[in-house]
């Protein structure tokens, strides 16, 4: 839903001497800036103007400065996946690490920078990891989810947190809102899907409207699955042999429960969450003795947070967006030798804690200038029942300020960040110190021909990515001396977009965009002298080169409806860490050269179908670029058909899915397999 509400002001009225001043006053005591294009109309008059709400339903890409991807709607409804991590999976330039099934870790690594330099927004405030600095993807499913989106660099605004500029890409969890027709004041939608490994899966959205201005939502979801599938490999000595994947078993439970309101000249939303799960993790399939690694490892969640954000715009030359969090992990790790003699016991407790605060100003100067100030606090904690365990706090502050203007036919935006990091422990002198760091980022775009829907864009961006917890604290492991990981991004591209009316064709949308990154002081893993025992240090450096296009289409013949989407992507990720390797200058682990997807949906009245393919290059699976290291690509088929039956004024959709069709064995993970062919009924009743 889209409210526009156009201010009418003297522009004359305006100081510009007034507005620096301010602005300066306000950079002393470290807010920040952002925004996003939020243009605000002039007249002679000093009255203000109120249009009627809009709701506007749309797929198409949006005219973006910043190279972005949009999965929304009826698409991401039909898409044959169950979490948000699968759904990613259609985006180029990007690569999921799943680890196998349902229940498996998945993580997500784009244009080869690693997962931690991946920002997660739900609902426009970061889901935050300070342990581990990896979000799991797989936990976040679809039911309630209105947009995915995915930003290279940042987002073409400049009315954001501090927060949306420092990570070197950056993922959107949309919820849905709720919208109500006429005179009704309640939505419900009861839904419960079923199929293979034993997976069951309810779910209950209700929408409720107190009146024009508040309303809510409240939105659960069960699911248990066995995580049992059979699967195929070939051992060593020559012969395939089938196996069944064991202890993937998951049991989650996810509540969350919004608000939305509207204020005049803005709005507001709070938002509670929770997430329990218990789950087995399966382990790797090794392959020379089979049934010997029984892997009983098993890990508890509960995350929970309650977040709430106001926007508001108070004059035509300010608007104001602030947002506040708390959170609360709980991770709870089991490995019993004996349940599973190779194992080693552990049974670890991790509880980390955050309060997030966020203020973001934006002043419209002109209807072609704004700048925005945004300044971001955020403080985490990790507690853990480890030997000799630090128990760090860490304290950030993000300043971040921007400039942005509209030529009509160009636009250019200009930010620089600021990050301080205070890290303080119980240990004296085991903390890692302050960090204070500046990093510019640079983006424009240009229409060459006023009457042709061609635009050239490039970005320029530097993101450092501070050591999370575990690196530096973790026990016998940590290195309090780590550096922060550097990233450098430079990106190049071209974007079409136009619609017919009338025509067979009704839209198209194209981009492409060519790409260079380096990563330097990357942090990796490395053993001492004794092999049991590893640490942390800064030695890598990476230099990625690539190739993103996406071709989305709309068509209409007669009363069947057609959507089709293209995704490519070609990586060229080098590791150059050290010269003397005889690795020097191969490609990175796990980084097909050529990748891509294809989603096609049709609509015929009542009925529609999706089809989708997912294709991933050869690549190698180790450092060393060698025979025994390379493997093959994959790929998958996925199909669905579903009805819709309206009964009086209730409606009922039943979807039948059937997913990897030809069975194809792949892993994406070495020694993770996943699943071969799989089926899944969907039916969901709407009042």
């Amino acid at each position: 839903m889209l409210s526009i509400q156009v201010h009418s002001y003297n522009k004359h009225c305006i100081h510009l001497r007034w507005i620096l001043c301010l602005i300066l006053s306000l950079f002393t005591t470290l807010p920040a800036i952002s925004q996003s294009r939020v243009r605000h109309q002039t007249s002679l008059s000093d009255t203000l103007l109120k249009l009627k709400e809009v709701t506007i339903y749309s797929n198409r890409m949006q005219k973006k400065m910043s190279p972005v991807q949009i999965l929304s709607g009826k698409e991401l409804e039909k898409l044959n996946v169950y979490s948000v991590a699968d759904a990613l999976r259609y985006f180029s330039g990007v690569q999921i690490k799943d680890y196998g099934g349902i229940g498996g870790l998945k993580t997500v690594n784009i244009r080869s920078m690693g997962s931690h330099h991946v920002g997660v927004f739900y609902d426009g405030i970061e889901l935050g990891n300070a342990q581990n600095g990896v979000v799991d993807l797989g936990r976040f499913s679809l039911d309630n989810m209105e947009v995915i989106s995915l930003y290279n660099g940042q987002k073409s605004a400049i009315f954001q947190p501090a927060k949306d500029y420092s990570s070197a890409s950056a993922i959107y969890m949309q919820t849905r809102k709720p919208i109500f027709n006429g005179e009704k004041k309640n939505n419900l939608n009861i839904g419960v899907k079923g199929g293979s490994f034993s997976t069951i899966n309810p779910s209950l959205l209700w929408e409720h409207r107190f009146n024009e201005r508040i309303s809510s939502s409240i939105s659960t979801e069960y699911m248990y699955t066995s995580g049992r599938y059979k699967f195929t490999y070939a051992k060593k000595d020559g012969y395939d042999t089938t196996a069944v994947r064991q202890n993937g078993d998951v049991r989650m439970l996810r509540l969350e429960n919004a608000f939305f309101g509207k204020v005049p000249k803005g709005e507001w939303k709070a938002k509670a969450y929770l997430y329990n799960s218990e789950r087995g993790y399966p382990g790797a399939a090794v392959r020379e003795e089979s049934g010997k690694f029984r892997h009983q490892d098993r890990q508890w969640d509960t995350n929970l947070f309650v977040q709430g954000s106001f926007q508001n715009y108070f004059k035509p030359w300010y608007s104001l967006l602030a947002n506040g969090k708390y959170a609360y992990d709980y991770l709870h790790y089991l490995s019993d030798p004996r349940l599973d003699v190779t194992t080693m016991y552990v049974d670890n407790h991790y509880r980390q804690q955050e309060i997030y605060a966020s203020a973001a100003h934006l002043f419209t100067i002109y209807p072609w200038w704004s700048m925005s100030l945004s300044n971001d606090f955020q403080w985490n904690t990790l507690r853990a029942d480890l030997i000799d365990f630090v128990y760090p706090t860490r304290n950030t502050i993000l300043t971040s300020a921007a400039t942005s203007f509209d030529f009509n036919r160009l636009m250019l935006q200009a930010s620089l960040l600021y990050t301080h990091v205070d890290d303080n422990t119980r240990t004296k002198g085991a903390n890692a110190g302050t960090k204070n760091k500046y990093t510019p980022s640079v983006i424009a775009t240009w229409q060459p021909l006023p009457k042709l829907p061609l635009n050239v864009r490039a970005f320029y961006k530097k993101v450092f990515r501070m050591p999370t917890l575990n690196d530096l604290y973790y026990t016998f492991i940590g290195n309090k001396d780590l550096k922060p990981e550097y990233t450098t991004q430079y990106d190049v591209g071209i974007t079409f977009s136009h619609t017919w009316n009338n025509h067979w064709l009704k839209s198209l949308d194209l981009q492409i965009d060519g790409y260079y990154n380096e990563v330097d002081d990357k942090i990796i893993a490395m053993p001492t002298s004794n092999q049991f025992r590893w640490t942390m240090i800064n030695l890598g450096h990476v230099e990625i080169r690539g190739l993103d296009a996406a071709i989305r289409g709309e068509w209409g013949f007669g009363k069947v409806e057609l959507s089709t989407l293209f995704n490519y992507t070609y990586q060229k990720a080098q590791d150059f860490t050290d010269p003397t390797s005889e690795w020097y200058g191969g490609q990175i682990p796990y980084i097909p050269w050529h990748g891509g997807s294809i989603i096609l949906n049709g609509s015929y009245q009542t009925w529609s179908c999706n089809y989708s393919f997912i294709y991933t290059g050869e690549r190698y699976e180790a450092v060393a670029n060698i025979p025994e290291n390379y493997a093959q690509p994959w790929y998958t088929h996925d199909f669905s058909l579903s009805k819709t039956f309206q009964w009086g004024k209730t409606g009922i959709r039943v979807t039948a899915e059937i997913n990897n069709i030809f069975n194809q064995q792949y892993e994406v993970v070495q020694c993770y397999p996943m699943p071969g062919t799989s089926f899944k009924i969907k039916l969901n009743v709407m009042l």
